[in-house]
């Protein structure tokens, strides 16, 4: 009787894999402290072919350049706020994984803030009429033609 690998099992064995990165042997730096910053600096950097994947992850080709120029600034001695400020002046701010604050794109970090307190005003503005309207409702007596007009809908 043939005994067929599990679905599950599969899976399991799959998940467990480690995702391998992309860095390959000779793009490393020979000091390990060297080494360890570019890779901390590409951590924080977007491949510009993958879009949501860091250049220390992604295979792609543009990857790999950017891998190698982080490397070549941190060999000439660039600090790493001076490797991230070379790499935005020239690709721009897309090339950051997260972009940082700033008035060209301060519309899209308080936008959300914005969005829930409008919110929050309309559902208080929505919930003081409703609660006029109910009190109005309570306290207000019917007038002689509301009357009649009840009495007939009654009727019928």
């Amino acid at each position: 009787m043939k005994k067929l690998v599990s679905p599950f099992l599969v899976a399991l064995v799959l998940s467990l894999a480690a995702p391998a990165l992309a860095v390959q042997p000779d793009e490393m730096l020979k000091d390990p402290a060297q080494e360890q910053r570019a890779r901390d600096i590409s951590q924080h950097l977007r491949c510009l072919v993958c879009q949501n994947q860091s250049i220390d992850d992604s295979d792609a080709g543009l990857a790999r350049d950017l891998r190698l120029l982080v490397r070549e600034r941190i060999e000439k001695g660039d600090s790493n706020s001076q490797v991230i400020d070379y790499l935005v002046a020239r690709y721009g701010e897309f090339v950051l994984l997260k972009p940082r604050f700033s008035w060209q794109n301060a519309i899209l970090w308080v936008a959300p803030a914005l969005i829930l307190l409008a919110g929050a005003i309309g559902f208080g503005v929505m919930l003081h009429r409703r609660r006029d309207a109910a009190e109005l409702a309570a306290t207000a007596p019917l007038s002689d033609e509301e009357k009649k007009k009840l009495a007939e809908l009654t009727k019928g």
